[in-house]
């Protein structure tokens, strides 16, 4: 299932540049955008995850530099039957962690310092264990390319934006060209955003779920889910993007109100019962 979504989102992506290139620029946009997107797509398969990691400014350890977060991964990896992952520290001390890669084997976890040092060795192996069943499930690189795909309509609705405000007036293909550009600034941030949704909300219960059974423990990774979140909400991860929220155990952004309906993941009550329901059933 996760292989077609990143065929559909590769397919989408050159869609969408085919559109934009052929309504910007008539048959030589079309063109140019073809090949722009064929070197994207190229690009988001091999080096998403790379960009990703240097996004956060992630430094890979060791267990030698790193060994209670090295160590833990380790014993779930083995757990859960996977190769071990290379593993990363984030200099943040926000809580939080995500998992990229393109399989199970050439697959990274991130975590931050501020998640070393907030939880405990319980509550951090739910964490990991989380991420370990994204990687698993094989969500890392559907999850990554999503990044790409977000990040391409975030910029192209800039791109509308700056054509709509200095572009030509007066002819048709003026006016055709403006309201193309209006079209892409309202309606690409909203796609962005319907596609985060689809991607991510349904994968962390599964996640959730998983993760609770590799670190066997799912009270431990809801106690560490409520804390993550509460932290997150106090202050976001340094340097996150709506582009790369969705990767998060928990989104690192700050979200109140209304904008919790549109958020990457599920609500935070409703994972952390169903950790305690699961927890219940055990008993």
């Amino acid at each position: 299932m996760n292989t077609l979504k990143t065929v559909f989102l590769m397919t989408l992506i050159m869609v969408l540049l085919l559109f934009v290139g052929s309504l910007v620029g008539g048959r030589s946009g079309l063109m140019i955008a073809f090949l722009f997107a064929i070197i994207m797509n190229f690009s988001a398969y091999w080096f998403s995850d790379k960009v990703v990691l240097a996004i956060y400014r992630a430094k890979q350890v060791t267990q030698e530099t790193a060994p209670r977060l090295y160590s833990i991964v380790e014993r779930l990896s083995q757990n859960a039957d996977l190769p071990m992952p290379k593993v990363y520290l984030i200099d943040d001390q926000t809580p939080n962690a995500f998992a990229t890669g393109r399989s199970p084997y050439h697959a990274a976890v991130a975590a931050t310092t501020g998640i070393i040092n907030t939880l405990s060795e319980e509550e951090l192996s739910g964490v990991l264990g989380h991420e370990l069943a994204h990687v698993k499930h094989r969500d890392i690189l559907t999850g990554t390319i999503a990044a790409t795909f977000v990040g391409t309509i975030t910029f192209i609705a800039q791109m509308a934006g700056w054509a709509l405000m200095f572009g030509g007036r007066g002819d048709k293909r003026d006016d055709e060209g403006g309201f193309g550009s209006l079209f892409l600034l309202i309606l690409a941030p909203i796609a962005a955003t319907l596609l985060q949704l689809a991607v991510s909300r349904s994968r962390e219960y599964a996640a959730d779920a998983a993760g609770a059974q590799i670190a066997h423990n799912p009270l431990a990774l809801a106690s560490a889910l409520e804390k993550v979140s509460q932290a997150n909400q106090i202050k976001p991860v340094d340097n996150a993007s709506p582009a790369t929220a969705h990767m998060f155990i928990v989104n690192p952004l700050k979200g109140g109100g209304i904008t919790k309906l549109f958020s990457t993941h599920p609500p935070i009550e409703k994972r952390i019962n169903r950790l305690r329901a699961m927890a219940a059933d055990r008993i």
